[in-house]
């Protein structure tokens, strides 16, 4: 929009739900710090500017809600004298109340004129409140909002969003000028109630008090900055989970992880060690019921997801010493840093606790590593900022001279179709003309082809010119159209909203200009479709046997299946399984119409649509209905009814990530190709066992319960054998350093005859060090490490042998101190991983 590419609308006003982690260390240290917070905001694109924006904001706060204008300062950018002449001579603040600030205050992004971003930024200047008498701040009679005693709180920023940045730090004035503004709710919410903390506002208050009530009686002055950094970031967990982003290792997820971990120690810290944090959903869900009424019927979801987040860390925490084990107590500070880093970010240990089991075993050079795991914090901080920096296809579109630009789409009613060619792009660069051979990319003033967009893969086709034939046949591709020159499209896409298919020239030549005809892959566009509606009726089948808390996480349609991403928490059993399937091919049985209709957003959720978190809507939207059964915001092709479907087929379920699942399913042609598949292989094994289709289950596990009475007794043999070899692996042992060493290669064991072998050996032979290896068929490599050692004799740990001799035999393992074992590819290796045992043995002191 900034850029000029308007969407139908000049001004806007939002309320929106933010979540930031830069300053998570601050979070309850200070008065307005949050992870979570929610940002007011009025926009204009290319319509009012710095006067009407100013005396908005001014109007709003001192005639709607009745703030003392004498309690008010501003701050401009030391250039902007226009804003200085609005504030002094309209508004009417005194001069000594406007304050002058640089680059880094005053300027958006902070110094964006000298370290970037690129992009649409602009002078600001934000709105104080004094909260002198509140807050007594520093004291000094020449206190000002440049001050950063606690004072002043900022309540309003005004950014004038007139340039755009280019490399080499040059401001091109945009083609309008734009405002974007920003009012935290939370500080808002302090001032208006006379808060000097925002923690002290009603929004904070209630979870504040539920987590003291919920504190032992034993902890005398429990520590606020705690209280209240839980009480931020479990409003930032739920509305996290509303959204739809559910706590797991990566991206978005890893953050609602990370705040829970950070929440659960604080409470640990607190003197709590069972779960709680899960308590706190019911009160954020009781305070913003009002503006967000959905939260509480998601509030028991919500809460056995954090739950279950907390158990899991607290597990994390009790089996700390082994993973504190795998730091290495050197004098190597940036490979111990690197290590404690990692059981950070890798397992959720909080720094501090490591860092205190550092302390308790004596490590000297603690200061050391604590700068190198900070050091690493802050790089990781930084790449993190780095990823969701401003980039995007939008600013190559504008070079190709395309911004503003649209294409018109006509394909939900066609599948061919007269059409301009307006741009060709090859290499990145817009050329005239293409001919046989060449890969392009071609932009057309109207298409049918669908591009790629919420989950459903692009259409494919043919573009054909000159045209010599048109048949209304729908046969397949080309459908019936010839011509000399033929572009085949592999694949269509969406930038902005300019449609652009991606293909190669089949034969002859295109030249921007020319009129062609378009032709979609009509069969592979239906079995798109199919997929697509199907993919309707399974969300709708979802929310009715697993409940309505099942949100859409993800999807790909394609034209040979499909694929659904969803929340939900518990694994889903065989028989909710075939409950969703047999609902679905019920609608398909019933041959439900489908509707469509262009409406307003407020409108469709009203009716009760359903919309993607992950989509970014427009004013207007397409609703699909399926009868009563489903209702969605969606853009993408769909059938006439459901009964064109044929049939619907689950082939695979499982979990994505924690809380996350994914089905993925067949229609239609494919499915009936598997159903007869599945027949055959049926009709097999019936053959093999030579028993009815009706007895196969009965007859396997007859067979398995053999195979099984076979395996013990080829065990119980193995054994026997073993007991008989004892005698002669301990004759055969080295002793080193007073311990006999057992190293031995054994062909054809398994994994748990190799522990026993070890238990057997142990029973006979004290002051003993034990290395058994063995492969499997496979070719996998199996080690086992035990140790057996009197008081007197050096202390020697077999997960520590285990992991150094593992890498010998191309692999890695862990265990107990007494018992450990490891897995590799490289069986071959053996005799080298025996020898690391034993050097290690012999320089043990």
């Amino acid at each position: 929009q900034f850029l000029g590419h308007l969407s139908g609308f000049a001004r806007a006003a939002t309320a929106q739900r933010c979540l930031r982690t830069d300053d998570l260390d601050k979070v309850g240290k200070t008065p307005g710090h949050h992870t979570f917070f929610e940002m007011l905001g009025n926009f204009s694109f290319g319509d009012y500017f710095k006067e009407e924006a100013i005396t908005f904001a001014w109007e709003f706060l001192t005639d709607e809600l009745k703030i003392a204008k004498e309690r008010l300062w501003v701050s401009i950018y030391k250039d902007d004298d226009a804003a200085y002449k609005i504030w002094k001579d309209k508004i009417r603040v005194p001069e000594n109340k406007i304050i002058k600030l640089g680059d880094k205050e005053n300027f958006w992004p902070s110094e964006a004129k000298v370290k970037g971003p690129n992009g649409p930024c602009g002078p600001c200047s934000e709105i104080f409140f004094d909260q002198g008498g509140i807050v007594a701040g520093c004291g000094r009679p020449d206190c000002d909002p440049s001050c950063n005693c606690g004072r002043f709180v900022e309540v309003w920023n005004l950014v004038f969003t007139q340039f755009n940045r280019k490399e080499g730090g040059v401001l091109e004035p945009l083609p309008q000028k734009n405002i974007d503004t920003g009012m935290g709710l939370e500080r808002l919410a302090a001032v208006m109630q006379g808060a000097p903390n925002n923690f002290q506002t009603d929004l904070f208050q209630p979870i504040i008090k539920e987590i003291k009530q919920g504190l032992s009686s034993k902890v005398a002055v429990p520590k606020e900055e705690l209280i209240c950094a839980v009480a931020d970031h479990i409003r930032a967990v739920v509305f996290a989970i509303y959204d739809g982003v559910l706590p797991s290792n990566e991206g978005s997820g890893y953050v609602v992880r990370k705040l829970i971990r950070k929440s659960t120690y604080n409470l640990l810290s607190l003197g709590m060690h069972k779960p709680f944090l899960y308590k706190l959903v019911p009160i954020v869900s009781e305070i913003m019921k009002t503006p967000y009424p959905e939260l509480k019927n998601r509030r028991e979801n919500i809460a056995e997801i954090v739950l279950a987040e907390e158990k899991n860390f607290i597990t994390i925490l009790n089996s700390s010493d082994t993973l504190f084990s795998k730091i290495p107590l050197s004098d190597d500070v940036e490979k111990v840093g690197e290590v404690v880093f990692q059981l950070s970010d890798t397992y959720g240990m909080p720094v501090e606790e490591t860092e205190a089991w550092l302390e308790k075993q004596g490590f000297k050079n603690l200061p050391a590593v604590v700068t190198v795991v900070h050091k690493k914090l802050e790089q990781q901080k930084t790449r993190s900022k780095l990823q969701s920096s401003m980039k995007g296809d939008v600013f190559d579109i504008k070079e190709l001279h395309l911004a503003g630009s649209k294409t018109n789409f006509s394909g939900y009613t066609k599948y061919e179709a007269k059409a301009k060619i307006i741009k060709i792009i090859k290499d990145n660069a817009l050329v005239k003309k293409v001919s046989k051979g060449d890969e392009a990319k071609i932009i057309l003033d109207k298409t049918v082809f669908y591009p790629e967009s919420g989950g459903q893969v692009g259409d494919t086709g043919e573009f054909i010119n000159p045209v010599r034939k048109i048949s209304s046949t729908i046969a397949g591709l080309s459908n019936g159209v010839k011509g000399k020159n033929i572009f085949k499209v592999l694949d269509t896409q969406k930038f902005d909203k300019v449609i652009v298919h991606k293909g190669i020239v089949k034969d002859g030549s295109f030249k921007s200009g020319d009129e062609l005809k378009s032709c979609v892959d009509i069969e592979r566009r239906l079995s798109i479709a199919r997929n697509h509606t199907a993919t309707h009726l399974l969300q709708a089948a979802l929310r009715k046997v697993l409940g309505a808390h099942v949100q859409q996480r993800g999807s790909l349609v394609r034209f040979d299946r499909l694929r659904f991403d969803f929340t939900h928490f518990k694994d889903i059993s065989q028989d909710e399984l075939d409950r969703i399937e047999e609902i679905v091919n019920s609608c398909i049985i019933n041959n439900d119409i489908l509707k469509t209709k262009m409406t307003t957003l407020s409108e469709a959720k009203k009716q009760g649509a359903l919309a993607f978190f992950g989509e970014k809507y427009e004013m207007k939207v397409r609703m699909v209905s399926i009868g009563d059964f489903s209702k969605e915001l969606c853009g993408g092709t769909h059938l006439d009814s459901t009964g064109q479907i044929g049939i619907f087929k689950i082939v695979q379920e499982g979990s994505v990530a924690r809380g996350l699942r994914r089905i993925e399913a067949i229609t239609g042609g494919y499915a009936y190709k598997m159903i007869k598949e599945e027949e055959r292989v049926m009709g097999e094994i019936s053959s093999l066992l030579n028993v009815p289709l009706q007895k196969i289950t009965q007859e396997l596990q007859k067979k398995l319960s053999r195979i099984k009475e076979l395996e013990k007794q080829l065990s119980s043999h193995r054994i026997d054998i073993l007991k008989a070899s004892l005698g002669s692996y301990i004759k055969e042992g080295e002793i080193i350093n007073g311990i006999n060493v057992i190293t031995r290669y054994i062909e054809g064991l398994d994994i748990d005859t190799l522990r026993k072998a070890v238990d057997l050996i142990k029973e006979r032979e004290k002051n003993v060090v034990i290395a058994l290896g063995t492969s499997t068929p496979a070719g996998q490599a199996l080690l086992v490490t035990g140790t057996s050692l009197t008081a007197d004799v050096i202390s020697i740990d077999a997960s520590q042998l285990v992991k150094e001799a593992a890498s010998e035999i191309g692999g890695s393992g862990g265990g107990r101190k007494d018992f450990a074992q490891a897995g590799g590819d490289k069986p071959e290796n053996f005799p080298q991983a025996f020898n690391k045992v034993k050097e290690i043995i012999r320089n043990l002191k």
